[in-house]
């Protein structure tokens, strides 16, 4: 079934550089498209019946963007919320039920990731989230964020968190602060053991850096 959809758009983007100095990072463009419009894709292909967007950095660059679309802009201030209080405060626009998240800093290539992490969704699931492995995360430096192995998914090198999952917002409840990050979630849900993950199969790109926008466009070029 179709989920609603937060797209996370709020940050500073300082590992753009100038880049960033004068728009948000995800009016970036990546082939000709800013990567907000890429994500937004992602949303309404997998049938979304809500897409909330959060903004804070040059948020009325996000708002004038997005101002003739049927998408909920929440604008963070004084504080930007990071991820984990950002869909903490969507929560009332977001409906009831599970939701996808999606970070705004990375493009992909079929299938698209929301509706696979639909098809793998089970009931008894908290939050699924959606890994590559290192060979297949173009642009990404690092030895992974988890490790899946016999069916049990757990922190460590291995597996680099895509910024793609679908989670039951209602975990969010035991967090007091106003602040706080998806990895804190994260590690309340895996002492339960309900915090699960699978793998992406095709090509991501990590744009969350200058030099990932020459390798995202590649990437697009072969995989048109």
């Amino acid at each position: 079934m179709p989920y609603p959809v937060m797209l996370f758009a709020a940050g500073f983007g300082t590992r753009m550089g100038t880049l960033t100095a004068e728009r948000p990072k995800p009016l970036i463009e990546v082939g000709g498209r800013a990567l907000l419009d890429h994500a937004l894709d992602l949303a309404r292909a997998a049938k979304a019946p809500k897409i909330v967007v959060n903004a804070h950095y040059k948020a009325e660059q996000i708002t004038a963007h997005l101002a003739r679309q049927d998408v909920k802009v929440l604008h963070e201030k004084p504080d930007i919320l990071d991820t984990g209080g950002g869909l903490k405060a969507a929560r009332a626009s977001l409906g009831a039920g599970p939701v996808f998240t999606l970070n705004t800093d990375a493009i992909w290539s079929r299938p698209n990731p929301l509706t696979l992490l639909a098809e793998m969704w089970e009931p008894q699931m908290d939050a699924l989230l959606l890994c590559l492995p290192p060979a297949q995360a173009i642009g990404h430096a690092g030895a992974g964020d988890f490790t899946l192995a016999d069916g049990r998914f757990r922190r460590g090198p291995g597996l680099v968190y895509s910024g793609a999952q679908l989670i039951r917002p209602e975990v969010l409840d035991g967090i007091p602060d106003r602040v706080f990050s998806m990895n804190a979630v994260w590690d309340i849900l895996l002492t339960r053991g309900t915090l699960h993950g699978c793998t992406y199969p095709g090509a991501w790109c990590d744009v969350g850096h200058p030099g990932g926008i020459t390798l995202a466009e590649d990437m697009l070029a072969r995989h048109v």
